[in-house]
């Protein structure tokens, strides 16, 4: 089979990093256009680890030039600074991938969490949210514009899903979840600070973090009902990994709630239902989501980990670029934790 060509516009960050990594051992991809903001350094330049293996130079965006080497694209941008994009690949024809949040929320519940405005409703409309174990493969197969999820809606999204059913949603679903620094990016800032992440664990913007709306819309939609989320999101001293515990009322007993998370991802390989606590080490790497659940008195505790930087971003938007290119969900998606 011929080789894709695909283009990765963000590419000195973390998540383009990880992109990188993976489409060089893909066996139907090629890298065709590494782009950024300003260009003219070799992406060795950006990601030391790449020297004398992978050397090619990041260019200023031209979107002709794109469509002409290329089939797809990867947005690997900071959110608000997709759409610009998206909307010039797309009307030359070239699939994208964007990992921004700029197109993954409706448009009035975009613009109150970022606080600008959206002004591609035409790509919007269209935009599949590439979460396939809610939306199914064959929407994202079909899309032109996926919209990456984020790394904390996918943890929390997959730890609750199999349990709404069962859930008294008149209640609020709590999440409490932990992140390594590497998913406030690459730019410090005090926050990610060394001396303030040490030793060191702490909520951020508990409440009001964007990535709360994603949640919360995402549940209503799948549930088709009004839901009130309280989303905490805490810091941890570690690199990579996430862990999310969601807390769900139930309306109703369950006897087995692992054999519930079992058949509900039945056919998704990539989600793991465990019978013990899950670790952050067991996923940090791979493309897998593993997660654990138990019933106490009349609420469902639900545990998820996953690799913030790869399930929560660049393994999720290969996985989407996969299907939307026919190929197998699977391709490259990488199996081996780091740790033992």
């Amino acid at each position: 089979m011929k080789k894709i060509p695909v283009a990765l516009i963000g590419a000195s960050g973390y998540t383009g990093l990880e992109l990188i990594k993976i489409l060089l051992s893909h066996p139907y991809f090629e890298i065709a256009f590494l782009g950024g903001s300003e260009g003219g350094e070799d992406i060795c330049a950006a990601h030391p680890s790449l020297r004398g293996i992978f050397s090619a130079p990041i260019e200023k965006s031209d979107f002709g030039a794109i469509a002409d080497r290329c089939s797809l694209a990867f947005l690997a941008v900071p959110h608000t600074k997709a759409i610009a994009i998206a909307k010039e690949l797309l009307a030359r024809g070239v699939k994208v991938v964007d990992l921004s949040a700029d197109y993954r929320l409706k448009r009035e519940t975009y613009e109150a969490a970022y606080g600008v405005k959206h002004d591609d409703a035409k790509n919007l409309a269209h935009a599949v949210y590439g979460l396939s174990e809610l939306v199914g493969q064959e929407a994202i197969a079909s899309a032109k514009l996926t919209a990456n999820p984020g790394c904390y809606p996918t943890a929390s999204l997959l730890a609750a899903a199999p349990f709404l059913p069962y859930a008294d949603l008149s209640a609020a679903i709590i999440i409490d979840a932990k992140s390594g620094v590497s998913g406030a990016g690459r730019q410090c800032v005090a926050r990610t600070h060394f001396a303030t992440v040490n030793e060191n664990c702490f909520t951020y913007s508990p409440i009001v973090h964007r990535h709360a709306a994603e949640i919360e819309e995402k549940l209503r939609l799948e549930t088709k009902s009004p839901i009130e989320i309280v989303f905490a999101p805490h810091l941890l001293p570690i690199t990579r990994g996430m862990l999310a515990s969601v807390y769900l009322r139930l309306k109703k007993p369950i006897d087995d709630p692992t054999r519930i998370a079992r058949e509900f991802y039945a056919g998704n390989p990539f989600v793991r239902a465990r019978d013990e606590s899950v670790q952050i080490k067991w996923v940090v790497g791979t493309h897998y989501c593993d997660i654990f659940c138990r019933v106490h008195g009349g609420v469902i505790f639900a545990q998820s980990a996953i690799d913030n930087l790869l399930r929560g971003a660049s393994s999720a938007a290969i996985a989407n670029a996969n299907l939307m290119c026919a190929l197998p969900y699977e391709t490259a998606l990488p199996l081996i934790a780091y740790a033992p």
